[in-house]
């Protein structure tokens, strides 16, 4: 008698919870952060990663660095605006805050929450700051033309 009330109890749950989950739609870093985001912050924000990630990330955030590569680290590149595409916010937030792997934590006393946030949305824009690859020559435009 019971087993059939737990079982009905169960599937109502999971009927109901996928229904309370919304996806966001993609919005701009800025407007995701829980902070202002201002030129003034973002001048902050870049200090701060020239500081404290720069060293194994590279200026650039590209992660070819002498020190991760002395250090066996596999860095991802932020210089390819893909590489972050599909991580959150408050994702890369937690990675900042509490470290990963070999990556030492921001501490509090050293970054506030608002400045790391300002510091996600200055790593979002190392993969815009690059500019696009030149256009590779077609054989259309590489063939000689006719009669040479």
């Amino acid at each position: 008698m019971l087993k059939p009330f737990l079982l009905i109890c169960a599937a109502a749950l999971f009927s109901i919870a996928p229904s309370t989950v919304s996806a966001a739609p993609p919005q701009d870093a800025a407007a995701k952060v829980p902070a202002k985001v201002t030129p003034e912050t973002q001048a902050k924000a870049q200090k701060l990663y020239a500081r404290d990630c720069a060293l194994c990330h590279g200026e650039t955030g590209d992660g070819k660095t002498d020190l991760a590569k002395d250090m066996q680290l596999t860095m991802i590149d932020w210089s390819d605006s893909k590489t972050l595409a599909n991580r959150q916010d408050q994702e890369l937030f937690k990675i900042i805050r509490n470290g990963k792997d070999k990556m030492p934590a921001e501490d509090s006393g050293r970054a506030k929450d608002d400045e790391v946030w300002n510091l996600i949305v200055y790593i979002r824009s190392l993969g815009k700051a690059q500019p696009a690859a030149p256009a590779t020559p077609t054989a259309a435009t590489t063939a000689p033309a006719p009669g040479n």
